[in-house]
């Protein structure tokens, strides 16, 4: 696993994307099960990634990161800039098909999520998921976040138009909620 771990949990190392894991990414978001549940729409070539990679990953207050399990790209997770006078963000999340209903989305959204409130001070996190994607709904509903909104057929996936659901969490009730525990 190159490059040091960020963050660390049980079974998820979070670090950071590095230029040598633009193949994984380009690879995963190309792949026609994970596209169907992302907003992407078109084929990602290398020069695209490493765009992506040097304008967003990169980018002043982003914060990417690659999942790995047991040393292993699993997918990516990351938090958009915050707005700073809101101190709000959202969380943006894939998995490789052979990592999912492991456990291991849940956990980096865990980790991640504890660090944009205990580390970043955020004030509030959200999720937005396209309605067919029951396993990342399950996510943000285990980890305590509130489905807040939904927006009727505001995408479109797999020939069809969808709702996208909006979840989202306060600083306090995370931590009230883990202090329950």
């Amino acid at each position: 696993m190159p490059g040091a771990a960020y963050l660390r949990g049980e079974d998820v190392t979070l670090r950071t994307v590095e230029e040598e894991d633009l193949p994984f990414l380009r690879d995963t978001i190309n792949d026609p099960d994970v596209r169907r549940y992302l907003p992407s729409r078109t084929p990602i070539n290398l020069d695209q990634e490493r765009e992506f990679y040097e304008g967003v990953v990169s980018a002043e207050g982003a914060v990417n990161l690659l999942i790995c399990v047991d040393g292993d790209s699993a997918g990516t997770i990351g938090l958009e800039p915050a707005d700073s006078v809101s101190g709000s963000s959202e969380i943006g999340l894939f998995l490789s098909p052979e990592f999912w209903g492991e456990g291991y989305g849940t956990e980096a959204s865990q980790l991640i999520t504890e660090y944009a409130f205990a580390e970043r001070r955020l004030h509030r996190v959200t999720a937005r998921v396209l309605e067919p994607n029951v396993g990342s709904r399950r996510i943000w509903e285990k980890l305590g976040y509130r489905h807040e909104a939904t927006f009727r057929e505001a995408d479109f996936a797999a020939g069809e138009y969808v709702d996208v659901y909006l979840y989202a969490v306060l600083a306090e009730e995370w931590f009230d909620e883990r202090s329950e525990e």
